[in-house]
Parts: C-alpha cells; structure tokens; sequence
C-alpha cells in the first residue's frame, strides 16, 4: 500500500490497530531501540526483527503492497491482526526514514511469505472465476424469504400493541416499568427475526430517568418505530426505493446490487464503536471524480477488530457498488486496482446552514437517518458555555457539537489545528448537532484524524 518511496503518517499506522491496547502497545515500540535488521523494499514490504524477553527477536514482516489490503507475519505469539510489533515496525518506518530504510531486498526469513503473497494474489482473478455461484436453489431461498417476512410482520404487529399500550398507561408509566419491560420487547424483536427493530428498542429502554426532557424524547422515538412498523405492515405500497429503506432498517440484509462505480476513493474518515455483542467499524469514502461520499460497514464479534483497515488520507482506485435505499450513503467495496497513493483530492465544503438544510432533504427520503455526511468549510471551533461549536468564519451561523464529540479527545486536536484560524472538517450532522472525524488546514492539506 506504499507507492514510489511514499510512507504513511503515525495516523493512518494506527487506523490498523485492532483495539486502543494495541495502540498504546504498539506506540511504545515505535522506536529504534528495539528494533535491528529493519528495511523496506520499493514493492511495500517492511521488515525487522523486535527484542523481546526471549533470546531469540521477533520476526516481524508487513506486506503493503498488494491492493488487495495490508497482511502481516510475526513469530510473536499474539492473535491479534496486526500485533504490536506489527504497529511498532509501520509506525518506526513512518516516522524515522533512517531507522527503516528504502530499497532494501528482504530477508531470507521474510522473502518466502511476502513471494507466497504475490504469487496468490496474481493467481486469484483465475480462481475466483472458477468459484461455484449460483449453487444455491431460488425456490428455497424465495420460501424462506417468505417465512422470515410472516415473523418480522408479526414482531410489527405485537410492537404496535406494545407502542399503543404505552401510550395509554402514560410515559410515567415507563419510568416505572424499568428496562425489563423493555429487554423483554426486544427479545420478542429477535425471535421475530427483526434486529433493527431489536436495537430501536433498546434504545427506547434507555431513555427514561435519563435527565430533563426524557419524556419529549421517549415520544419522539415512540413516534419514530411505530412509523418504521407502519411502513413495514405497508410496504407494498411505498415507493421501491422508500421501501427497501424500510427493510434495511428493519434488519433484512441486503446486497450492494448498485452498478460499480471506479473512482479515485478518498478514505475520509475510519472509526469503531463496540458494545456488548458487536464492533461495528464504519468507514467513509469520496469519490474524486463522481464527487460522491460513501459509507462502507463492516463488523466484528466483540473485542476483535472489523476488516477492512484503511489508511486515512490515501486515495484508493476502486469499484464501490451502492446498497438499496432511498438516499442510503452504504456501500460495499469491490476490486481495487491498485495500493493506495496520496491525493489532493478534498471534497468541498458548505455552511453550517448549508449542512442543516442537506440533513433535513436526506430525512424525506429516509426519517429514521442519525446524520448525513458533510464537510464544513472555513469553519472555527468556538466554545459555548459548557460546550463547543463550530461557527462559520463568513455568515456566523454555527453548528453546536454532539456529546459524544466533546468527550473525544480529537476536540482538541482540532482546536490546536485551528488555533482560531478557519480550518475544513468533514464529519456528521444530525439533530445531536455536529460529529468532526477529520479536519485540514487548507485546500489539499493532509488529514488530521479527530476520532
């Protein structure tokens, strides 16, 4: 994923980490002390042997040449993709060039794995010609289809009762009843074979007793699943495009059916949220030619890291197809041509204003949306009592930031990237406010990671 000499920054290293600990982990190797035998090679393999307790040093190799996605070896124990010293090793050849220098052959004990890798990659548009599609019967599909539609309406339906009777008992009613009544429906959701409407409510447990205007809240999301159930018990007649908006969230899994789209994809922004069960690892892309911005989804079983792992900042040459959806940004990442390799590339920026008029056009097409993706241009981070805002450097118009961005450390980062200057972030905006990912001081300027 290295291309004439290129290195990565210390950011885009860390992005491949699988989890914080292995941050920290592999920050502390990222020097030279430990390190011996280290080099690179002009196809974007690195290399080099770690101290660690035993006599004999780790062997550690990175292969980020293929464009298929970065591979890694270390005769460390650790089962965590990449381990530490794998992160120590990237993060020694971003930032100390003598440390790990260029244009090296690699070693005996690295060359047979990274040959292994190219001979494989060459090899795999033959094999995955001669794959088996198409094995599966239509007819059983279609049938179980069928059944898995029969659950969800009946989940829909008992949720209805369940919203209804609600609303007749009085909101006090639900501080009262605890979330057992809640984590109860939600089960009821998952047998019905329905996650998304599982998750909506577990999130609607959540609400009560949870500070002043909890019950304004609990009406609105009230008001929100039931017209997600109504749109479900009336899918057949919704527009195509609204109603494959309501079965995504609902929880059918879909296929990216859009055509592919080549493009030069800008990687924006990467971040992961965990909860007790998943990872979900959400990843966005501009487009430099068709100018559209696209969100790829991936997950993992909690505690391990979702694949891909891609280098904010660097462009990749790439085929993404468009999932079904009224105004849905997800998409799913198809062919890459080639490593990734820096651009100028920016997606342009818009007001404040601008940003709250894109997210209410995106809520006709799509009510239960969070947020859109936006760029805000020239824009400075200003303090507003208790929080913080990102105020317009022209017309004044402001846009407040989430709580969950002024918990991030990444505030700060954006603040000293300021230092009361207009600056350009990308991020997302919702009715919590504003959400900053990345940030850059002027027209083709390298990405600053904020979350």
């Amino acid at each position: 994923m290295t291309q004439q000499g290129v290195r990565w920054t210390a950011d885009q290293v860390l992005a491949l980490a699988p989890d914080d600990a292995s941050r920290k982990a592999g920050s502390k190797l990222a020097t030279a002390g430990p390190w011996s035998a280290a080099g690179s090679s002009d196809e974007g393999a690195v290399w080099g042997l770690c101290k660690g307790s035993g006599k004999k040093p780790y062997q550690t190799v990175v292969d980020l040449g293929d464009a298929a996605g970065a591979a890694y070896k270390c005769s460390c124990p650790s089962r965590k993709f990449p381990c530490k010293h794998a992160l120590g090793l990237l993060l020694l050849w971003a930032g100390d060039e003598a440390a790990v220098p260029a244009g090296q052959e690699a070693p005996d004990w690295a060359e047979p794995w990274l040959a292994g890798r190219r001979q494989r990659a060459a090899a795999q548009p033959a094999g995955a010609a001669g794959g088996a599609g198409g094995t599966a019967d239509p007819e059983a599909a279609r049938r179980r289809a069928e059944r898995r539609a029969e659950r969800i309406t009946a989940g829909a339906t008992e949720l209805e009762q369940r919203l209804a009777d609600l609303l007749r008992g009085g909101l006090a009613a639900a501080e009262q009843a605890g979330y057992g009544l809640w984590e109860e429906t939600a089960a009821r959701m998952v047998d019905a074979q329905a996650p998304g409407l599982a998750a909506r409510v577990r999130e609607l447990g959540a609400i009560p007793s949870s500070g002043p205007g909890w019950p304004v809240r609990l009406l609105e999301e009230c008001a929100l699943l039931h017209l997600l159930d109504q749109g479900w018990l009336r899918r057949e007649r919704l527009p195509e495009a609204l109603a494959a908006t309501v079965r995504s969230r609902v929880g059918l899994p879909g296929a990216a059916d859009g055509p592919p789209v080549r493009d030069r994809w800008l990687v924006l922004a990467q971040y992961d949220t965990a909860d007790a069960r998943l990872t979900t690892r959400r990843i966005w892309l501009h487009g430099a030619d068709c100018g559209r911005t696209a969100l790829l989804l991936s997950y993992g079983a909690a505690g391990r890291a979702p694949e891909p792992a891609l280098p904010v900042g660097l462009a990749l040459d790439a085929e993404v197809a468009a999932y079904p959806g009224a105004g849905q940004p997800r998409a799913a990442l198809g062919e890459r041509f080639a490593p990734p390799a820096p651009t100028g590339a920016r997606p342009p920026g818009v007001t404040p204003a601008q940003a709250v008029a894109r997210y209410g056009e995106a809520l006709r097409e799509d009510p239960w949306l969070e947020s859109v993706p936006v760029t805000l241009r020239e824009v400075i981070p200003v303090p507003d009592g208790d929080s913080w805002q990102l105020a317009d450097a022209g017309s004044g118009s402001a846009l407040p930031l989430t709580a969950a961005a002024r918990a991030r450390p990444g505030l700060w980062r954006l603040v000293a990237l300021s230092g009361g200057a207009p600056v350009t972030v990308f991020g997302e905006c919702g009715h919590r406010g504003f959400t900053p990912l990345t940030a850059w001081r002027e027209e083709g300027g390298e990405l600053v990671t904020l979350c």
